[in-house]
């Protein structure tokens, strides 16, 4: 009994002494966690994934944020945009075909986490901030009240229309199932989402669209090594803990 007891406790060691070994990432905890927690009084608020970034000095992943909220009992939209926050590999990886997206959102106290274009699940369709509209040929588009005109810059669109067709497909075919919703943009891209024409539109060039492919491709896959080993540790400790238990039973009834 004793040799089981000492052979468990000097796998235990093994396995944490692999966890913790070169290469291994550290325990990162989520920025967003502390957002929403410092946001849990404001009943509506949307956070957006502003920029993203690797320091290779600090091998840090990153991301920014800019977040639009409107306080209880307030009739306007505040909005900040973020220092740099650093978040694990696993989040980035995540999250890595997302940004200038909303992926946290609150609308009267319920917190929202599906992944939707900028706005999408809360001003636009919205009568409080605006209306549909319709060009000279039909075609139906959003457009915001003159006191929320300021939301097309902070979203990312610009002087880029908003189509009824597109919101329409998200909230009917993508919202109810927690699908994400990329959209059909020109010349075959994403309309949202990293790679797409809406990130295209900004006003205000991100650091990420800045860096070169051969940048990106190496810091995607490294996000994606660093995924896969978290998954696979996590597996093999699922089954450790599993089998010990079953090896602690079987002792326990034969002695």
């Amino acid at each position: 009994m004793r040799q089981v007891h000492k052979f468990l406790s000097i796998l235990t060691l093994v396995l944490v002494a692999q966890a913790c070994g070169p290469g291994s990432p550290s325990f990162v905890k989520n920025p967003l966690d502390d957002i929403v927690k410092e946001l849990s009084e404001v009943p509506n608020f949307s956070i957006i994934l502003y920029d993203m970034n690797f320091d290779e000095a600090t091998e840090q992943y990153q991301h920014q944020y800019r977040i639009l909220k409107e306080p209880q009992g307030a009739d306007t939209i505040e909005t900040e945009t973020t220092d740099w926050k650093q978040v694990s590999p696993e989040y980035f990886n995540e999250h890595i075909e997302n940004m200038g997206m909303t992926i946290v959102s609150k609308s009267n106290g319920t917190v929202d986490k599906k992944v939707s274009p900028p706005g999408y699940n809360q001003y636009v369709g919205n009568e409080k901030y605006g209306q549909w509209s319709q060009n000279s040929d039909g075609t139906s588009f959003w457009e915001f009240y003159g006191k929320y005109a300021f939301l097309r810059s902070m979203l990312g669109f610009g002087y880029s229309p908003i189509y009824y067709g597109g919101w329409n497909d998200y909230r009917r075919n993508y919202y109810p199932y927690g699908r994400t919703y990329y959209g059909q943009g020109s010349n075959g891209r994403n309309r949202y989402g990293t790679n797409s024409t809406h990130n295209q539109s900004r006003s205000k060039a991100s650091t990420w669209s800045g860096k070169n492919q051969d940048f990106k491709n190496k810091v995607r896959s490294r996000a994606q090594r660093s995924s896969s080993r978290t998954s696979k540790r996590s597996r093999s400790g699922s089954r450790y803990r599993s089998g010990s238990s079953s090896r602690g039973r079987g002792f326990g009834g034969g002695k």
